[in-house]
């Protein structure tokens, strides 16, 4: 059970802060229920989220070390590309859901690798390829921008570098 002040990842809406733990009634059905507030949360969103929830679309936030081994990720070739565009959305995607971090950096390793192949060529950078792209970087760098307590440009940088060598 998490505590309030705890930080973990909320499926799609990323970095969130228990705010809260309470019981909520829903069609005459009372509950616990995380309070969950989004830690960029310019819209002021609050997420009612069940304790007892059986789906796998809440995770603690990661340590330090976890961190680190996320960025020497960026180092290493990633995944295999697939040609297919459904198929490697659906493939990636199915990645992303899994939850494990080390493999989604080497997802997006694998993006920003393909990313600047194709600019380099003076392509455009397909758009489904680049919301996937945004949507790790939304969630896991500023993830490990919070742990590493270092501002999120500075950590898009050494990524950067790092899928440059």
């Amino acid at each position: 059970m998490l505590s309030i002040g705890d930080l973990i990842v909320y499926s799609s809406h990323g970095i969130c802060r228990v705010e809260d733990i309470c019981d909520q009634t829903y069609g005459g059905v009372t509950k616990k229920y995380y309070m969950l507030q989004p830690v960029d949360n310019d819209q002021n969103l609050t997420i009612h989220a069940p304790v007892e929830s059986k789906q796998k679309n809440m995770q603690r936030i990661m340590n330090r070390s976890e961190a680190e081994k996320v960025i020497e990720t960026f180092s290493g070739e990633g995944v295999e590309w697939i040609e297919r565009p459904q198929q490697r959305t659906r493939d990636y995607k199915s990645i992303l859901n899994q939850g494990d971090r080390l493999e989604i950096a080497k997802v997006a390793s694998t993006l920003l690798r393909k990313k600047q192949e194709t600019e380099e060529e003076g392509r455009k950078f397909s758009e489904l390829d680049g919301k996937l792209l945004k949507n790790i970087q939304d969630i896991l760098f500023r993830e490990v921008a919070i742990v590493l307590n270092k501002p999120y440009e500075k950590v898009v940088k050494r990524i950067d570098e790092l899928v440059a060598q």
